[in-house]
């Protein structure tokens, strides 16, 4: 199937925004942007389905956390555990990841972290997780079950205190 830029980005844009936000990024709607030009120049080349596009869309957005993370590891100005600034969590309609969840993921290991945002809020299956962040299925699982169950405690502790 032939795919535009405009159903790209109006398919998955809130994913990876809700993605990028799970994960701490500073500015979440930037890093949306720049995936979705990359997703523009190389869509030319790229044939598959919906599911294939999602998998393609957010490698790309993986690939561009782990320059973030880079980077701000050399600039020392961010970590990847820093809960982001009030400013930076702009939450929308179409955004899936809320402040409080947005506060309890950034208290995951980075690990458990990724493989819980890209298993729920980019929707993505096991086997094609595995595949994004290298790691074998069932180091996946174990991430993901260790990762939901943390993020049970976290939000239970916030909801009843």
């Amino acid at each position: 199937m032939r795919w535009t830029a405009e159903q790209a980005y109006e398919q998955l844009a809130p994913a990876v925004r809700g993605y990028f936000r799970g994960r701490g990024a500073r500015d979440p709607n930037d890093m949306t942007g720049d995936v979705f030009v990359s997703v523009t120049r190389g869509l030319a080349s790229f044939h598959g389905n919906a599911d294939a596009l999602r998998r393609w869309v957010f490698t790309i957005a993986h690939h561009r956390m782990v320059d973030e993370f880079r980077r701000s590891q050399h600039d020392r100005h961010v970590t990847m555990a820093e809960v982001p600034d009030a400013a930076y969590l702009d939450v929308t309609a179409d955004t899936p990841v809320d402040d409080d969840l947005a506060r309890a993921l950034a208290m995951l290991s980075d690990d458990q972290r990724e493989v819980v945002v890209l298993r729920f809020v980019a929707d993505l299956a096991l086997k094609d997780v595995a595949r994004i962040v290298g790691k074998r299925q069932g180091a996946v699982k174990m991430l993901q079950a260790r990762g939901l169950e943390r993020l049970h405690e976290l939000l239970q502790a916030e909801g009843g205190a």
